[in-house]
């Protein structure tokens, strides 16, 4: 038996790659990413931070891109290219745990209204329709100055107030799986509602959570590097996106490539998240793709 379910989750995976890989650029951005992340992993190894990437080098101020430091030096004599690539850290794990956050928290309580209904739905769309009244951005940006401006609270902040739409969302999907025959097959025979909620409703209805978390991880890193240019997020001289751009402001009209390379790298990511998740959307609803 366990074997055979080995088999099937594999044949599943197999399907699902079969599909998304048709999609020659939702593969490349993949691969694209992977990189990316792989930059993110191996940069404590290749770069010192106290001394290289946030340390001051007044020696080494506003030198342009060249064969020593590809993408210049900051106005602190910091290499560019190394806090480029040690700040994909930050906004990766922010966009990652935000969405993290949101899908878990955002699924849960959806799917809790949308399976057992009455007053439970009731109490439930009731509150995520009051955080809705509130446009995400702003309930974040509250959230932030109620518990002050740190890498936890921009996360918390992130996650929270997308939750709403992952419960809207999930509520939505669950209500129509729960009209499936094998559900009323399964509350038929006496399993309890419980075990039918987490064994056979949740991971049915899990597709368009895995689509929209998909998206919404590119959304979440260019809002945290758009908190982190408020000063509102992560705070100089730790190199984040957002906050290299705002500790370029002055200097980018002289010294443009203070402010390019930063911001070429949010637009790469971020592009390549949302055409993977255009790929992941085809290879997990087939009729949608054209």
């Amino acid at each position: 038996m366990q074997e055979t379910g080995l088999t099937k989750k594999r044949s599943q995976f197999g399907f699902f790659w079969h599909q998304f890989k048709k999609n020659k650029g939702a593969l490349i951005s993949l691969i694209v990413f992977l990189g990316i992340v792989l930059i993110a992993l191996i940069s404590p190894l290749v770069w010192d931070y106290e001394t290289e990437v946030i340390g001051m080098n007044s020696s080494q101020r506003l030198i342009s891109p060249c064969l020593e430091h590809p993408f210049g030096t900051d106005h602190m004599g910091r290499d560019v290219f190394a806090r480029v690539c040690y700040g994909a850290r930050y906004s990766l794990v922010i966009g990652i745990l935000a969405v993290l956050i949101s899908t878990v928290f955002g699924v849960f309580l959806g799917s809790v209204a949308g399976f057992y209904g009455g007053k439970v739905e009731w109490i439930i769309m009731r509150i995520v329709e009051m955080m809705l009244m509130l446009p995400s951005l702003m309930l974040a940006i509250i959230i932030v100055a109620l518990f002050g401006v740190n890498l936890s609270n921009l996360i918390i902040a992130l996650g929270v107030s997308t939750i709403p739409h992952f419960a809207r969302n999930a509520r939505a999907s669950v209500m129509t799986v729960c009209g499936k025959e094998y559900i009323e097959a399964s509350a038929a025979i006496g399993e309890p509602k419980l075990k039918i909620l987490l064994k056979h409703v949740i991971p049915n209805a899990m597709s368009p959570m895995i689509v929209q978390a998909t998206t919404r991880l590119g959304g979440c890193i260019v809002t945290a590097s758009s908190f982190s240019f408020l000063g509102l997020g992560v705070m100089a001289p730790t190199p984040e996106w957002g906050a290299m751009l705002s500790d370029a402001r002055s200097y980018m009209w002289e010294y443009p490539y203070l402010v390019f390379f930063p911001g070429l790298a949010i637009f790469i990511t971020v592009l390549c998240i949302n055409l993977i998740g255009d790929g992941v959307r085809d290879a997990l609803d087939p009729k949608l793709k054209r």
